[in-house]
């Protein structure tokens, strides 16, 4: 069954960065977040889950990576309690490896499918997709895995966020198939950017099908509540790449 794209929005929460997407994330969609580590993917993940848990949306984290107390550690420095919302039953954190989750995605039962329809989480943040590359070195295999994953994510009416510490997207890839930015429906690119000898942080919204989106590449600062959207780079060319350079 295909399930077609609502045209309701799903905020961040954050004004500038919910206008950068038009409004907010399509209703049912999938969104691919680049950036290296400690770049703020996990704080802007958790920002889109928490946002959708006042909205009365409940929530789901699945992460291959973070252990459970760092995670609610950090998150308790923005001021978010993971470990209460888990109590209200408004939020669920799942740690797992990427073949057990592919496997619960494929079967719908197991522990992890069991914990996804008791929940029936309207959003749903998976840390990171970068892991998946471990079941198989042939591209073509990969690329089936990410259509299953994604897929699968569709078929549930989820809004669907995947962090991934990849290789710049914009770029060739070697050894495998950049398959997943074809795949999903939005594309954003969060970069450090070096500017006159001091460490920025930048983001971009590469592209978002059935909407249109604002195609500035901005400042952001990661503060209490998540991420705080700035002004546009101006004057500079190269942002992305991290090392930009000034033009007239």
């Amino acid at each position: 069954m295909t399930t077609i794209l609502k045209k309701e929005r799903l905020a961040f929460g954050s004004p500038e960065l919910d206008k950068m997407v038009g409004g907010g994330l399509l209703q049912g969609s999938t969104t691919l977040v680049s950036g290296a580590p400690g770049v703020g993917k996990t704080t802007l993940g958790l920002q889109f889950l928490i946002t959708g848990i006042k909205a009365g949306q409940p929530g789901l984290m699945v992460s291959f990576e973070e252990f459970q107390a760092s995670l609610i550690r950090d998150a308790l420095q923005l001021g978010w309690d993971l470990k209460a919302l888990e109590k209200e039953g408004l939020l669920r954190i799942i740690f797992t490896s990427p073949k057990l989750f592919l496997e619960s995605l494929k079967t719908q039962a197991g522990p992890i499918a069991q914990a996804i329809d008791s929940l029936n989480p309207e959003r749903v943040v998976l840390d990171s997709a970068a892991h998946f590359q471990r079941l198989s070195n042939d591209p073509l295999e990969l690329r089936e895995i990410y259509n299953t994953l994604v897929n699968a994510m569709k078929r549930q009416g989820i809004t669907a966020i995947l962090l991934d510490e990849a290789a710049n997207v914009m770029q060739a890839q070697r050894g495998r198939m950049a398959s997943l930015p074809f795949l999903v429906d939005t594309v954003m690119l969060l970069r450090y950017v070096e500017v006159d000898s001091s460490i920025q942080r930048a983001i971009a919204i590469m592209k978002m099908r059935g909407s249109p989106h604002q195609k500035e590449i901005r400042r952001f600062q990661i503060q209490k509540g998540g991420l705080e959207i700035g002004e546009p780079f101006t004057g500079r060319a190269g942002i992305l790449s991290g090392m930009p350079y000034r033009i007239a």
